[in-house]
């Protein structure tokens, strides 16, 4: 079972942007302002303040949809920030994480039209960007195959990663670490500063016992250093198949050698046609900015029920 993050900040943030006021009017807890949704200028004058709407959320293309349960509280933050008595409602017609055809209904929501119109395009954005995110995952994990794992990266948009790790989780990918705080991840960089892998491994290893522990390694005797060292994963970075099933073998053999488990990434140069000569390396994962930075957002209709 999924869970969303909490995003409430992001989605403040979102409305507030649209309706040009302070995010700290979309604060739980936060002094309702009854006069929020006459910053909608044109819902707030071309509709009166008694209509009702009644939509319904179509997918426009074959997808795969994530991101419903953003949408509900892009509402729900807008019902409550306006004080509505009578607040908009999102009924899903479909399960997140579900591939679904063109022209299929995905969610119907109601209430007040200047409310739901005032918070329309906040919600379908979040829809229509995870969605293209966890379509472009889904189809990286069928073309990787049940035994290579398709892992994000931290390379998202920034503000939005939460919520981009969260789509890659709905289209059946990997999450690699959220960020600097929850995972060790020795690069190149920290090589050098270190003056060498087994040392930054030593010195990581005594700082966070408690965290995973990898290591980045561009050639097959910086991969053996760092398996030898004791990292959980090796990151095989910029190989090519050759390379790096002759570092797959290495790491694993040091690996069974001193008796633990050494998991190795490839990363650098990924893409999803070569996924399928990837899988014959014998690598464990595979790594790609690909899934979060620069996918094609989903095209969704919101038109009033007839």
């Amino acid at each position: 079972m999924l869970t969303l993050p909490d995003v409430s900040h992001i989605i403040a943030l979102a409305l507030a942007e649209d309706l040009g006021v302070d995010p700290s009017r979309f604060a739980l807890g936060a002094t309702p302002h009854t006069d929020l949704l006459d910053r909608d200028v044109t819902s707030s004058s071309a509709i009166g303040p008694d209509a009702r709407f009644s939509g319904r959320i179509v997918a426009r293309e074959e997808c795969v949809v994530a991101g419903l349960p953003v949408m509900a509280a892009v509402f729900d933050a807008l019902s409550l920030a306006s004080g509505l008595f009578d607040p908009i409602e999102v009924f899903p017609l479909a399960a997140e994480g579900a591939r679904v055809s063109a022209g299929t209904p995905v969610a119907e929501v109601e209430g007040l039209a200047v409310a739901v119109l005032a918070g329309e395009r906040t919600a379908l954005d979040f829809l229509m960007l995870l969605s293209g995110i966890a379509t472009e995952t889904a189809a990286w994990v069928r073309a990787a195959g049940p035994d290579l794992a398709v892992c994000d990266t931290r390379k998202t948009s920034p503000g939005l990663r939460a919520l981009s790790k969260y789509a890659v989780a709905v289209g059946g990918g990997t999450n690699h670490r959220e960020g600097l705080f929850d995972m060790v991840l020795v690069k190149d960089n920290h090589i050098r500063a270190a003056r060498g892998i087994t040392s930054a491994i030593v010195r990581a290893r005594a700082a966070h016992p408690e965290l995973l522990l990898e290591v980045e390694a561009d050639t097959v005797a910086q991969a053996i250093e760092a398996a030898a060292a004791g990292a959980d994963l090796v990151l095989l970075d910029n190989m090519d198949d050759a390379a790096l099933a002759d570092a797959v073998s290495a790491v694993h053999s040091v690996a069974e050698a001193h008796g633990f488990t050494v998991l190795t990434e490839a990363s650098g140069g990924v893409t999803r046609k070569r996924l399928a000569g990837l899988r014959t390396t014998g690598v464990d994962r595979a790594s790609t900015s690909a899934l979060t930075l620069g996918v094609r957002a989903i095209d969704f209709g919101f038109d009033e029920s007839r």
